[in-house]
């Protein structure tokens, strides 16, 4: 979520029905910290390929609109969102959407539904903050995708945050199961979107 992603729609003649029915619930509830349209044209796009997708933090629902709005028919979506105002104003905008399922709780409720073909860890799991991070090999299937979203572009190596090394960014651009990369979807704004790897299949005897 970023911090004005609802106040970034100003023309919401060009969204899908689903995305601009979730801008629209979460401005008239006064909630600000939507997915921003650039974040959400990435994960439409990645949702194309998923038939099992998982979100965390749903907030009102605009960025699990997106990934809804990619989807192909037969994809199942689930996101968790810990509060429940913003919980039940996101089941709202999801009402005539059988294949959506949003869930009140902690973040590792993600885990319920697990593995995943996509996995958007937006609202815990990142590892931020001193929490551990989520676990790619129990969430997501091999060849899954992970994206980690709302990051100010790297501009050093290693990237830094708060004058400091991200110790974030850092787990997730090492992991040795994934296989990461950092997109600048804007001048202010980047993503991480990494692939579980597939296991080395063992050496053969000649």
């Amino acid at each position: 979520m970023s911090l004005e992603g609802t106040a970034t729609y100003p023309d919401l003649a060009q969204l899908p029905p689903l995305v601009r029915r979730a801008v629209e619930v979460a401005r008239r509830a006064g909630f600000g910290a939507s997915c921003r349209p650039e974040q959400g044209r990435l994960l439409l796009a990645l949702a194309a390929g998923a038939e099992m997708i998982g979100e965390t933090g749903t907030g009102c629902g605009v960025g699990l609109a997106w990934l809804a709005s990619g989807a192909r028919p037969g994809t199942r979506l689930v996101s968790v969102e810990r509060d429940a105002v913003s919980a039940a104003l996101a089941a709202e905008v999801f009402f005539d959407q059988p294949q959506v399922s949003v869930v009140h709780g902690d973040w590792r409720e993600i885990h319920r539904d697990a593995p995943y073909d996509l996995l958007v860890l937006d609202g815990g799991g990142q590892g931020k903050h001193g929490e551990p991070p989520a676990d790619p090999q129990r969430l997501l299937r091999p060849g899954g995708t992970l994206v980690i979203d709302d990051l100010t572009p790297a501009r050093h190596w290693p990237p830094r945050f708060d004058g400091s090394v991200d110790r974030t960014r850092m787990h997730w651009l090492d992991h040795p199961g994934m296989d990461t990369a950092e997109l600048r979807l804007a001048p202010d704004l980047a993503a991480l979107v990494a692939t579980r790897r597939f296991a080395e299949a063992p050496d053969r005897e000649r």
